[in-house]
């Protein structure tokens, strides 16, 4: 089965992206960043290995941006919160193991993608942690759908990892390498 790889973006708009980063940098040094960073994460990821497709927000003006490569794969996240959206890219995309990361991991690489996938041969769904108790990767093997997934999932808080982990029920669950999203300044790249 392919392997597919989402990563989900959003137009990088000042005030729209990154605004937590917009109160160190502003709002235009903030937008600046993420869609810098995002375009040298979709050059590193790409991998004949499995397909690499952009979940964007806002849906009409992300499916005909021109920011993003237009070789890629496009769908639209839609509505909802984080886990609507996630829970539904997981729904749309084609059989066999879907991973789904953020566009804000700089230290995101091939291998830990493909690590990520291989976890998937021994459970059914993998997370990578982040420092801050979320998480900057989620992935399914999709033999089953989990009806719970994403439920009671307390979001942009030290539980959303421990909750998303809860909300998949008696699943085999693989953990692979801790990584940092950027929030902050602080989390920038020295």
């Amino acid at each position: 089965m392919r392997k597919t790889l989402v990563v989900m973006v959003k137009e990088p708009h000042p005030g729209r992206v990154k605004t937590r980063l917009g109160r160190d940098l502003g709002l235009v040094g903030a937008a600046w960043w993420f869609r810098h960073q995002t375009r040298a994460l979709l050059r590193r990821l790409r991998d004949p290995r499995w397909d690499l497709v952009l979940a964007v927000s806002p849906d009409a003006e992300g499916l005909t941006s021109r920011v993003w490569p237009v070789d890629l794969p496009r769908w639209a996240q839609g509505k909802g919160d984080l886990g609507d959206r996630m829970g539904a890219a997981f729904e749309a995309m084609p059989d066999g193991p879907v991973c789904i990361i953020g566009a804000d991991i700089p230290d995101v690489t091939r291998p830990r993608i493909a690590e990520a996938f291989a976890e998937l041969g021994r459970s059914e769904a993998v997370f990578g942690p982040a420092p801050d108790g979320g998480y900057w990767l989620v992935g399914l093997k999709r033999m089953r759908r989990h009806a719970g997934l994403f439920r009671h999932v307390r979001w942009s808080t030290e539980h959303a990892l421990a909750d998303s982990v809860a909300s998949l029920g008696d699943a085999r669950v693989g953990y692979i390498a801790e990584l940092r999203d950027v929030d902050t300044v602080a989390d920038l790249p020295s």
